[in-house]
């Protein structure tokens, strides 16, 4: 059977779904989000527009089937994701980032604790939040360092029948939950012995995010996402049950290691429905504007071929973004080189095509009238979260490059070329 890109039947009815809830749902988000001065006001603004993502089966499309979820592989994920980001970033990122918190039950959890643990998201209706609790306040790029002094410095404590946690996080997507109070979940990446490297000590564990001892210490103004919270979240003497733990102590680095192969293809669908809005942005200004010209802006061979090369790079970021789902779908999660690729590609590809899209327009697109300077800033993301391109994800790939084994056209037959790297 030759290789086809067409998509099914399905998958044309779930990004015509998409795209009809993006328009008439997510189209509101600005107004309701304009004005308002503090980060946690604009988050919270968000709660009736996430309630409806969740209405229309969004959240339960995160979740297996094994479980009463509705998940249908990370290719359909990146098909629709791409449909709502390109209209705005803040909710399917409040949305995908709840999927970011819930991976290493889904990828590892035992089916007791994805029963347990996946039920309150499990819903036609609400907004459950969870949050993956990773970044250290003192950064997470050597989180895998040998040395035990070094790296995550969150631990925990086993006593009795009870893991007891200590540490400090930022950029904790969702972990104020909707009140100040915390994220309905958690997913703690902490060390379970201080003397140990994390090779033998890296854990995830789920934490009820109502225990005694979880603090918001306040949030990270970001000059781009700007309705996407980036709280500070303390852990002091959290007590929680011994089977929270998700696998055993050391297997962080592998939990890690997935659940990041798992949002890299998202991060790229998002950088491409970032891209498409500016693309459009650009191609009806062309369109109508003459600029006290004698013809409309589109006419000039410098304009058309800027837009040319801009809808080039947006459709090579799309369709090594569906790669990179499709190999993370019939792999099993073990092929994680096209997911990192697409992360790095596309992310910086989205700042160039924003930037250029910007230059086609002109200084006006850095007035607030015209939405491209907003996407800048929202691209400008990309490349820096969901492990950065430069401390984590090219890491990554070198990992992968270096490794024996290596096979450098596994990933053209959708085989996993090696076994997960030692490190992130």
């Amino acid at each position: 059977m030759p290789i086809d890109f067409t998509p099914s039947t399905e998958q044309e009815e779930l990004r015509a779904g998409a795209r009809e809830f993006a328009q008439t749902v997510l189209t509101e988000v600005k107004a309701a989000t304009a004005g308002l001065a503090e980060a946690d006001e604009r988050f919270y603004a968000l709660r009736p527009f996430y309630r409806e993502m969740v209405r229309a089966g969004f959240l339960k499309g995160l979740l297996p089937t094994s479980v009463g979820g509705t998940y249908s592989g990370l290719l359909n994920q990146a098909i629709g994701g791409e449909e709502v980001a390109c209209v705005d970033i803040n909710v399917p990122c409040t949305l995908f980032s709840c999927g970011l918190g819930l991976q290493p039950i889904i990828q590892f959890g035992t089916q007791e604790q994805q029963e347990r643990l996946l039920a309150p998201f499990l819903v036609d209706d609400g907004e459950p939040l969870a949050a993956f609790a990773f970044t250290e306040v003192g950064g997470a790029a050597n989180f895998d360092s040998p040395d035990p002094t070094a790296g995550i410095q969150t631990i925990a404590t086993l006593d009795g029948d009870e893991w007891v946690i200590n540490g400090s996080k930022q950029f904790t997507t969702n972990g104020t939950g909707w009140d100040g109070l915390g994220a309905d979940l958690f997913t703690v990446v902490c060390r379970t012995d201080a003397d140990l490297p994390p090779q033998e000590s890296l854990a995830v564990i789920a934490v009820d995010g109502r225990r005694p001892g979880i603090r918001v210490d306040g949030w990270l103004e970001t000059i781009g996402h700007r309705a996407a919270l980036s709280p500070r979240v303390h852990f002091e003497n959290v007590r929680v049950p011994a089977g929270n733990l998700i696998g055993q102590p050391g297997d962080g680095i592998e939990i890690l290691s997935r659940t990041f192969s798992w949002t890299a293809p998202m991060v790229g669908t998002g950088s491409v429905g970032v891209m498409r809005a500016a693309f459009d942005c650009a191609l009806e200004f062309t369109r109508s504007e003459r600029r006290l010209g004698a013809s409309p802006l589109i006419d000039h061979q410098n304009v058309g071929y800027m837009l040319g090369d801009i809808k080039t790079r947006i459709e090579a970021s799309r369709y090594l973004t569906w790669k990179a789902a499709h190999y993370f779908d019939v792999t099993g999660g073990a092929g994680q080189e096209l997911p990192v690729m697409a992360k790095v590609f596309c992310s910086e590809t989205a700042v160039q095509v924003v930037y250029d899209a910007m230059r086609v327009v002109g200084v006006e697109s850095y007035a607030a009238h015209l939405p491209l300077a907003g996407l800048m800033q929202d691209a400008l993301a990309f490349p820096l979260y969901d492990g950065g391109n430069m401390g984590m994800r090219r890491r990554q790939i070198h990992d992968f490059l270096r490794a024996d084994g290596y096979d450098p056209l596994a990933g053209a037959a959708s085989v996993a070329s090696v076994p997960s790297p030692a490190r992130v």
